[in-house]
């Protein structure tokens, strides 16, 4: 049985470190990598340079919007589709563990599961705008 009283901290809590880790994520291609940089790993991987820039943003302003709770279950979902690119692309060939050179895809696999449990369980407490409202 779901605690009506704790859950929506729970979602709260796994609203601010999926955000959080979206934020780290793009500050590493922004800071460490470089757009420019993010771009030409992006050609090397065979895809266009542009989707790296189009990449950080929608990390960007999925993270924003995550922490801040506005419409955070639909962002939930709209995210998946970087981190299933990040799995089909760079993760998946590497294998399972994330220990693996390259790193495997575990870790972008349950990140994907954290979202989709946000999406079902709903926004959590403090959010801005909800996505559903009763």
């Amino acid at each position: 049985m779901t605690d009506p009283r704790t859950a929506p901290y729970a979602a709260l809590l796994l609203r601010l470190s999926l955000g959080i880790l979206f934020l780290a994520h793009a500050g590493l291609k922004i800071f460490v990598f470089t757009p420019a940089g993010t771009a030409g790993f992006f050609g090397s991987l065979g895809l266009p340079g542009w989707l790296a820039y189009v990449t950080i943003a929608w990390e960007v302003l999925g993270a924003v919007a995550l922490i801040l709770g506005i419409y955070a279950r639909a962002v939930a979902i709209a995210l998946v589709p970087v981190l299933l690119g990040a799995i089909f692309t760079v993760h998946g060939k590497a294998g399972f563990f994330f220990t693996a050179q390259g790193g495997g895809w575990e870790f972008p696999a349950f990140w994907i599961v954290g979202l989709l449990a946000l999406a079902l369980i709903g926004d959590g407490a403090r959010a801005l705008r909800p996505t559903f409202t009763k």
